[in-house]
């Protein structure tokens, strides 16, 4: 399985936590990460994303249907997210959108079986591929791209 777990870009401050939409930059940001990713994707993967709209506009990026999951809501647990990925039984790829420090708890438990936080840039992303342990194929910042 590959699984990449990917922040939602930047978002307006303040309001509703679940309402905030991206910024300008957000978008801008979303739209060339998920150009670099579909350049790599194969043909067929899911989407999973938490229900933010932040978030739904990151996936939104890729131009393909995605999923919404409350489990995926800010907070969420390292088995929340495991669980809405189909880990690790689900077969192809799956990018989770979804919310630090969330995701990068997830990570960490991933990569390094630690409980920790590690940090993911707003836009950012991990692809992990395999079974614990995994194998890192690409950790990617915006500001990269």
């Amino acid at each position: 399985m590959d699984l990449i777990l990917w922040r939602h870009a930047d978002a307006e401050a303040g309001g509703d936590d679940l309402a905030r939409p991206l910024t300008a930059k957000g978008r801008e940001d979303a739209t060339r990460v998920a150009e670099w990713l579909l350049a790599r994707l194969p043909s067929k993967f899911s989407v999973v994303a938490s229900p933010a709209v932040r978030a739904q506009q990151t996936a939104g990026a890729l131009k393909v249907k995605a999923d919404s999951s409350k489990i995926l809501s800010p907070g969420a647990s390292v088995d929340a997210i495991l669980k809405a990925a189909g880990w690790p039984r689900q077969r192809g790829t799956v990018v989770i959108v979804g919310h630090q420090p969330d995701l990068g708890r997830a990570v960490a438990h991933l990569v390094a079986g630690v409980r920790s936080e590690w940090h993911i840039e707003k836009g950012g992303f991990w692809w992990l591929s395999g079974e614990a342990p995994v194998a890192v194929r690409a950790v990617l910042s915006p500001d990269l791209l």
